[in-house]
């Protein structure tokens, strides 16, 4: 995990502890897996915590209930702590608790496009899930303190309105089918076992949407980012059976995930001052975005 600010990783274990103390867990020795947006911890006992954003416990509330509803069609996936069927809130932080994985690695993209060929083929649950909404984190994020200066935040927004607008049109003037998404679908919510079996992890963007959203994520890495080769993507496409890129929407999608792609990367700038990789990386993206750093694709890379 890359290094923190000490604040920070202070605040997420506090955070970690009180929630433990509620509910009678041992936060004893507890160690850090990952601490972003959302941060995971890993307890004795398999056990690993998950620390949501404030204001966001109905999503942690669905992503138990999405989880339970996957489990009961076969789809492996992250499963919660048995006894424990709610987040504990500690000062807006959702806080929940899960089952650890066995011992792991990212998913396959054709591991990916099998979890999506089955979920997609699923009929809706009998809990509500949202309409998909793309542009919520975009504009929360451009009105953060962001690495970018005004003109830059400027040409943003104004790009962020067009495409707002191309979205709202084409599913007003389409039919497009609607099924259940999981929303951020790429290889890291991927987990796959030593012994073949790949789980669906991160519920918390499941939604109501078209399933091109999901498919545009892996397509967008070998347009966009050049994080794919051709010959990975066609292995995707060959077992989900379609290539989103040849369907006339295909660019305003990818241009809707490149510009989430971009905000958030500010967002981990901002809330992590102490790394300049990601204050960089939101420069170079933005730049490429509003057309600095000529032609897809432009190998951006990940940040904290």
């Amino acid at each position: 995990m890359t290094a923190l600010p000490t604040d920070t990783l202070s605040l997420s274990h506090r955070t970690l502890v009180l929630a433990c103390r509620e509910l009678g867990l041992d936060s004893g020795n507890a160690t850090p897996i990952r601490i972003a947006e959302n941060a995971l911890w890993r307890l004795p006992d398999r056990i690993v915590a998950r620390i949501g954003r404030p204001g966001r416990a109905h999503v942690a509330r669905r992503e138990i209930a999405v989880a339970g509803w996957l489990a009961g069609h076969g789809i492996p996936v992250v499963r919660p702590l048995p006894g424990v069927g709610r987040p504990v809130t500690v000062n807006g932080r959702p806080v929940t608790f899960w089952e650890e994985l066995p011992s792991h690695r990212n998913g396959s993209v054709q591991e990916m496009a099998h979890l999506l060929r089955a979920l997609h083929a699923l009929p809706a649950p009998d809990f509500p899930l949202e309409t998909l909404e793309p542009f919520g984190r975009i504009w929360a994020g451009l009105s953060l303190r962001t690495p970018w200066e005004a003109s830059t935040v400027r040409r943003l927004r104004d790009h962020a309105a067009g495409l707002e607008e191309a979205w709202d049109e084409l599913l007003a003037g389409s039919l497009l089918p609607r099924c259940v998404l999981h929303g951020d679908a790429w290889v890291g919510n991927v987990a796959s076992a030593v012994d073949g079996t790949a789980y669906l992890i991160d519920l918390e963007s499941f939604a109501i949407g078209p399933r091109e959203w999901d498919l545009a994520s892996t397509a967008a890495k070998l347009t966009s980012t050049g994080t794919l080769t051709r010959e990975e993507y066609e292995g995707f496409c060959a077992v989900y059976g379609t290539d989103v890129t040849t369907w006339h929407g295909y660019p305003l999608l990818r241009d809707i995930r490149e510009l989430r792609m971009t905000v958030y990367a500010a967002r981990i700038a901002a809330e992590h001052p102490d790394h300049p990789r990601a204050r960089q990386e939101a420069r170079y993206r933005a730049a490429c975005v509003i057309g600095q750093r000529g032609p897809r694709p432009w190998l951006w890379t990940a940040v904290p």
